[in-house]
């Protein structure tokens, strides 16, 4: 791994998202819009939102990271420039991981603005420390960048890559917890819910609204997450070679 290349691969990324305003507004507005809505669907009913927003708070930004990612390197692939840019002495591992600094800043920015809103305009009441939640937050973000550039190796077209988000994303939502208690589904699905990373992305979040205390399940949640994420990681840079048809 070469850092300057690694570095140059980020700011080109950035500068790209820099000139797509949609794109832009896809992950830093959304989520927040999102979650807005959530609040005043629920406005006679503040506990429902108190119960269910923090998890939300994760899951959103999740969404839309692996919908854009996966459909950028979707793009690198096969537009060919994935392929010249491995006939550099560009590394798998220095693209991976300027593109993972360059979501990495985004889902930054992406968890600092929907931690303020949720938690200052829209009221959101959670017991356990604000810096910690905005750090799920983050994490949930990064995590939803990783699995989109894994699963972009599977799809020839940037239709294909939007068809990931039911097949990928969907099932673990309804898997989650957030619905059902995970302990109240039925064997099968118990066992399935613990091997899916959005069901401790979400627990991390249940636990942060509902005491104060950095317990162990929390860290390994976190832990788990992060795991993860480095997996995936991994696994897209087995997926590039050199060359993309």
């Amino acid at each position: 791994m070469n850092t300057a290349r690694t570095l140059a691969t980020a700011r080109r990324v950035l500068a790209q998202l820099r000139h797509d305003p949609r794109t832009l507004a896809l992950l830093l507005v959304v989520p927040c819009l999102l979650l807005t809505l959530l609040r005043y669907m629920y406005d006679d009913q503040p506990l429902v939102f108190d119960r269910i927003g923090a998890a939300l708070l994760g899951i959103f930004p999740l969404i839309v990271m692996f919908l854009v990612t996966s459909v950028a390197m979707l793009r690198e692939r096969t537009t060919g420039t994935l392929e010249r840019l491995l006939t550099m002495p560009l590394g798998k591992a220095d693209l991976l991981l300027g593109y993972a600094l360059a979501f990495g800043a985004v889902a930054l920015v992406q968890a600092a603005l929907a931690s303020v809103l949720t938690l200052g305009l829209l009221g959101l009441d959670v017991a356990g420390p604000t810096w910690l939640l905005f750090a799920v937050a983050l994490g949930d973000g990064l995590l939803g960048m990783a699995l989109g550039l894994l699963v972009s190796a599977f799809a020839r077209t940037e239709f294909q890559a939007v068809q990931f988000l039911p097949a990928v994303i969907l099932p673990q939502l309804l898997l989650c917890g957030l619905f059902v208690p995970r302990s109240a589904m039925a064997a099968p699905l118990r066992w399935a819910s613990d091997v899916l990373p959005l069901s401790y992305a979400v627990d991390a979040m249940d636990h942060l609204a509902a005491g104060p205390d950095i317990t162990g399940a929390l860290v390994r949640d976190l832990v788990v997450i992060g795991g993860c994420v480095l997996l995936a990681l991994a696994l897209g840079a087995a997926t590039l070679r050199r060359r993309t048809a």
